[in-house]
C-alpha cells in the first residue's frame, strides 16, 4: 500500500495496537476514549477509508446508508456483530469483519469465574469483608454450592463453548450442550447433545450461554424456558444480554426458582441494566470484561488490522462476516 488508507478508530485501543495500525494506515484516533454519537461518528467517517469500531458503536441500516462512499470496510474489534446491520452493509458493498478465536480463552476464564462466584456467593462474601460485617464463623455461615462433579449445560458449543467445556472437565463436570445440530465427535469430545433448549435445561445443574445475539436468540431464555431448570441451577452469561429476558430471570432469582446467576453482559449496558440485578444477593455481576486481558485485547486489535491489510491489498479478509 503506497498511500496509507485512513482508518477511523472509534475507541482508544491498546498502545501496541494503535502503533501497529500506524505502520500501514493513517489512523484517526480517539485519545480520550469518548463514546461517539451517530452524528459525530458520521462526521469523522467523512475523512476515512475504513472504520475500526467496537460493539459500543451501533451501525443500523440508517447509519450505514449515510456512511461516505469512500468507506470500504467496518473491521470490528469484537466477535459479536449484532451492532452492525449486515444486510445493509452488503447492500452498500461494505466489507464487515470480526475477531474470532483470539478471545476464547479469556472469555472462558470469565465464564468459570462467574460459575464459581455465583455458586459460592462471592459477591456477598466480598461485601461482608469490605464493609466489616464479617463477625463470626459457623457451619451454617455462607454456605453455597460446589460445581465439582455437576452437569454443565452449554448453550452454543462453538469456539468459546468448547474451551469452557475443556476447563470445566477439570472440575469433573459432565458436559451437555445444545446447538442447531450436533458437532462431530472430535469437537464434541464426549459432550452429550440435546436437540432442544428445553431438553438441555431440564438435565443440567449449571448453564453457560455462548450463543451469538441474533433475531433467533433474542429473549431465548424466557420465562417458560427458565422454568424448565431446577431450583439449584446456576445460570452464567458471557455472550450478549439480549439472549435473556431480564424480567423472567429476575423473577426466577427472586422466588428461588433458580439458585443464582453470574452475568458479564446485560441488556442496556452499561447504565440501563435491570435495576433488580444490583439488589439481588444471588447474583454475581461483572462489567462486560470477558475479553479484558492484555494478551487478548492486543490479539483482537492485531486480528482486525490483519483483516484491514487484506482488504486494502485486494485480498479476501480472513474473518469476513459480510
Amino acid at each position: 500500500m503506497s498511500n496509507k488508507p485512513v482508518v477511523l478508530l472509534t475507541r482508544r485501543l491498546p498502545d501496541a495496537v494503535e502503533n501497529k495500525l500506524a505502520q500501514d494506515f493513517t489512523p484517526i484516533l480517539n485519545p480520550h476514549d469518548r463514546l461517539y454519537g451517530t452524528e459525530e461518528l458520521l462526521r469523522l467517517a467523512a475523512d476515512a477509508d475504513a472504520i475500526l469500531p467496537c460493539h459500543t458503536e451501533k451501525f443500523p441500516a440508517a447509519t450505514i446508508a449515510r456512511l461516505p462512499g469512500r468507506i470500504k470496510a467496518i473491521a470490528n474489534f469484537s466477535v459479536g456483530v449484532d451492532h452492525v446491520d449486515l444486510e445493509a452493509a452488503k447492500q452498500k458493498q461494505l466489507i464487515v469483519t470480526n475477531t474470532p478465536d483470539v478471545l476464547s480463552d479469556a472469555t472462558a476464564e470469565i465464564a468459570i469465574l462467574l460459575m464459581l462466584g455465583a455458586a459460592r456467593r462471592a459477591s456477598e462474601g466480598e461485601r461482608l469483608v469490605r464493609n466489616q460485617q464479617w463477625k463470626d464463623w459457623s457451619p451454617a455461615f455462607m454456605v453455597g454450592r460446589q460445581i465439582t462433579g455437576k452437569r454443565l449445560g452449554i448453550l452454543g458449543l462453538g469456539r468459546v463453548g468448547q474451551v469452557v467445556a475443556r476447563r470445566a472437565r477439570g472440575f469433573d463436570m459432565t458436559i451437555h450442550y445444545h446447538n442447531r445440530k450436533p458437532l462431530d465427535p472430535d469437537n464434541a469430545a464426549g459432550a452429550i447433545y440435546h436437540d432442544s433448549v428445553e431438553e438441555l435445561l431440564a438435565n443440567i445443574d449449571v448453564l453457560s450461554i455462548h450463543c451469538p445475539a441474533s433475531d433467533a436468540t433474542r429473549g431465548l431464555l424466557n420465562r417458560k424456558r427458565i422454568a424448565a431448570m431446577h431450583r439449584d441451577t446456576i445460570l452464567v452469561n458471557t455472550s450478549r444480554g439480549g439472549v435473556i429476558d431480564d424480567d423472567a430471570l429476575v423473577a426466577a432469582l427472586q422466588t428461588g426458582d433458580i439458585a443464582a446467576a453470574g452475568l458479564d453482559v446485560f441488556n442496556g449496558e452499561p447504565d440501563r441494566i435491570h435495576p433488580a440485578y444490583r439488589k439481588l444477593e444471588n447474583t454475581f455481576l461483572l462489567p462486560h470484561i470477558g475479553s479484558a486481558t492484555e494478551e487478548t485485547r492486543n490479539a483482537m486489535g492485531y486480528r482486525a488490522i490483519d483483516n484491514l491489510v487484506a482488504i486494502f491489498n485486494g485480498e479476501e479478509p480472513r474473518d469476513r462476516v459480510a
